[in-house]
């Protein structure tokens, strides 16, 4: 246990981002022709997986398992460290000393307990924290030896279903032909399980790295109860000025014209069902948008769905209400400040499948019986009898493009109105010249609009007052028998 500790403590260490794996391989007895075939593409699959995973900055911890007794435990930690660029040649050396395991006391190759080796690395390697748990083996379920291994499966099946801490779990079932001395074996099988929604976040963030390594779909075991189904729009009727469309990240988003003030529109969609390997043999369907704080029923032209196999689609014609009350006009803030670009209301669309009642693939079936000949472990992928019901949400936005026409009046407008201010403030403010006459004489007075200043005759005496506005000038108090004028 000394590396797990290390393991523990390199936890500890990492960026807040980073995500602990475990990565467990099977050593028993029944690996015997993965170790032992010359051809064997076993211990380069691990390393290539490890190495894809894994990011600079993660804890890694690499184990072998079998089944845990006195003098011999499992899970047995081979590698624990903070991920480097040189991480997958480690990996690599690891693996290279790694043979199979025998009983303690004997010659007797060790027994499997896949149970054991993840309910181990959950609950102590990991603490309950979250994490990733990648188990590779080749199915063969058989603590002590057991024959029963239907029921074995069985307790294996209940720790991923029932289990609260693992979040999401998929399988990779992959052809690997290899022949040993006791032993011939078709395929393998690379779990992974993610503990914790953080677990589970980081496990869809990776999927694409593992597709280097596995080409293969994944399996979904857990969780069957969310994201079952997508909806893909494909035409938008009877609403002019909306456009609707899937971006890179899987959310519809509607464009709308600024001027769209449809109250619905008729949306054909592509109902796909996306949990590989299950058949939705039936369900009731019924959907709801959330847009712009109004929660609205979608009105959709069939109710319920039937022998929709993996990855397969059909149409789905539905009515959904467009929150044009909450779209803000072209004059308001907001479209002002959104002019040019577009102003966004998120939301979301859910649909809801009622009655769920789901089937494993034939073709699934098939492959697995190739795969795993007489192995009953696929039996875990049956769904569990209380799972009737999930929920798959869409995230939605709406895009209103707004012109920059309004912005670009509004700023006229506030030209127009400066420069006229700035013209009135210089009217009123420049130095003007007036001309009159006072007993005959001619005067030339400095002035400005607003003033009023005092007007004296020749002996020094006031005779009138001379007030200058923007409009002109006007002679006030002209005492009696004064000789003043305005002009020559």
């Amino acid at each position: 246990m000394r590396a797990f500790v290390l393991f523990l403590a390199l936890c500890g260490v990492m960026p807040a981002w980073a995500v602990p794996q475990v990565v467990l391989v099977q050593n028993s007895g029944w690996m015997e022709p993965f170790y032992t075939d010359p051809q064997s593409q076993f211990k380069p699959l691990v390393a290539a997986l490890a190495g894809n995973v894994a990011q600079p900055g993660d804890a890694l911890v690499l184990a072998a398992f079998n089944q845990s007794l006195p003098g011999a435990p499992s899970p047995r930690a081979l590698l624990s460290e903070q991920v480097t660029k040189d991480t997958q040649a480690h990996v690599q050396a690891a693996l290279a000393g790694l043979e199979m395991a025998r009983k303690p006391g004997g010659a007797a190759l060790a027994d499997t307990d896949l149970g054991e080796a993840v309910e181990t690395t959950v609950n102590k390697v990991l603490g309950g924290k979250a994490g990733l748990v990648w188990l590779v083996t080749n199915n063969r379920n058989s603590p002590n030896n057991d024959q029963a291994t239907a029921q074995r499966n069985r307790e294996f099946y209940a720790l991923i279903h029932k289990g609260a801490a693992i979040t999401k779990a998929l399988a990779f079932p992959l052809r690997m032909p290899v022949q040993g001395q006791h032993y011939h074996a078709n395929g393998l099988m690379v779990y992974v399980f993610a503990v914790g929604p953080e677990g589970a976040r980081a496990l869809d963030a990776m999927l694409a790295r593992v597709q280097r390594v596995i080409t293969e779909p994944p399996a979904r075991l857990k969780p069957l109860d969310r994201d079952t189904v997508r909806l893909v729009p494909r035409k938008v009727e009877n609403a002019p000025g909306v456009e609707f469309s899937m971006d890179a990240a899987g959310r519809l988003r509607a464009d709308v014209a600024p001027d769209a003030r449809t109250p619905s529109a008729t949306i054909q969609w592509q109902l796909q069902n996306t949990m590989y390997p299950y058949t939705i043999a039936g369900a009731m369907i019924s959907a709801r948008s959330m847009l712009g704080g109004e929660n609205r029923a979608i009105q959709l032209r069939t109710n319920t769905v039937t022998r929709l196999a993996p990855g397969r689609a059909e149409p789905l014609a539905s009515t959904v209400q467009l929150p044009v009350a909450q779209l803000p006009g072209k004059w308001s803030m907001a479209a002002l400040k959104s002019a040019g670009s577009a102003y966004v209301l998120p939301g979301r669309i859910e649909l809801h499948l009622q009655g769920q009642r789901l089937e494993l693939s034939q073709a699934f079936r098939e492959r697995m019986a190739a795969l795993f000949p007489g192995d009953p472990l696929p039996d875990i992928f049956t769904p569990p009898a209380d799972i009737q019901a999930s929920t798959a949400v869409l995230p939605v936005e709406v895009h209103v493009h707004y012109g920059s026409g309004p912005l670009v009046a509004l700023l006229g407008g506030g030209l127009a109105l400066l420069a006229a201010g700035a013209g009135a403030a210089y009217a009123y403010g420049r130095p003007r010249r007036v001309q009159l006459v006072v007993e005959d004489e001619l005067r030339t007075v400095h002035t400005r609009a607003g003033a009023t200043q005092p007007i004296y005759d020749k002996a020094g005496n006031e005779v009138a007052r001379l007030k200058t506005t923007l409009f002109g000038h006007q002679l006030l108090d002209l005492r009696e028998g004064a000789q003043v004028r305005l002009g020559r």
